[in-house]
């Protein structure tokens, strides 16, 4: 096991679409674990399927299976959670998901620790001196009626501290969101934001419906939310993503974000405190 990071910090590895392993004290969390490689399909439901056109960088047996304390699940998406994740996972490793997910997780693939949150809902995790607290955000995957066609996913508060209940550092998922008026409520509650992990892409599916935020969304987000920080991930990695990054970096420098934005390919490793990046 590598050194922690930092006191009052996290150590981001970035392995591609929404998956990151985020190292924080004694810590260890996945989350939205894809590990499918070049070629391989994700489905995506009522028959949609969408072949991965990158590969992971790190694989699920290459997982530090022994320090992983929970997976933060934003919903029970073929990109988000596949069938090597399903396969390579221990049955016994915590998920903290949306109510839909933890039902799946636990009655269909037998993952018996899976918690489901309803938003505003919490859930704290803790390991040595180190403690995580998960807050389930508002989200919304599609516009208007479509949004049932698709699983519930929710958005993430993680805030990072010890026993003695200091909240040191604090992480917003996104989830695969799109931009409306619920996401407001995260701007009002939680008004300093260390980090934003914002799920992009664009993600369109047949017919022109786009499920996911785009270059212009994610910018709106910022200009929502004000992260001191924002690490751009979901995008490239699907035929179905018809955003790409450079559009939403574009974006979010016409706009005055660039001195927030956290460039992180997959594969590379960024260290987050309070005052940003190391």
């Amino acid at each position: 096991m590598k050194p922690t990071p930092p006191d009052g910090a996290a150590e981001i590895l970035f392995i591609g679409n929404a998956t990151l392993l985020i190292r924080y004290g004694d810590l260890t969390l996945l989350t939205d674990p894809n590990f499918l490689h070049r070629g391989q399909p994700a489905h995506l439901g009522y028959g949609l399927v969408s072949r991965r056109v990158t590969e992971p960088a790190v694989d699920v047996a290459d997982l530090p299976h022994a320090d992983l304390d929970a997976v933060v699940l934003s919903h029970l998406h073929g990109d988000h959670f596949d069938r090597v994740a399903r396969r390579g996972l221990d049955r016994g490793l915590p998920f903290v998901t949306t109510p839909h997910g933890s039902r799946l997780l636990r009655g269909m693939y037998g993952f018996r620790r899976a918690t489901g949150l309803r938003t505003w809902q919490r859930h704290t995790l803790r390991r040595g001196d180190s403690s995580v607290r998960v807050t389930s955000l508002p989200g919304r995957h599609a516009p208007g009626p479509a949004r049932f066609l698709l699983p519930p996913v929710m958005g993430s508060l993680l805030e990072f501290g010890d026993r003695s209940g200091e909240t040191r550092l604090i992480v917003y998922l996104s989830g695969d969101t799109l931009m409306y008026d619920g996401l407001r409520e995260i701007a009002e509650r939680f008004p300093d934001i260390h980090l934003a992990v914002l799920h992009l892409g664009g993600t369109t599916l047949p017919g022109g419906l786009v499920v996911t935020m785009d270059a212009e969304q994610g910018a709106d987000l910022l200009d929502l939310l004000r992260p001191r920080r924002a690490l751009p991930v979901h995008y490239d990695d699907y035929p179905v993503f018809r955003s790409p990054l450079q559009d939403f970096l574009d974006e979010a420098d016409r706009r005055g974000h660039d001195a927030r934005l956290v460039r992180c390919a997959p594969g590379e490793r960024v260290t987050i405190g309070a005052g940003g990046a190391a």
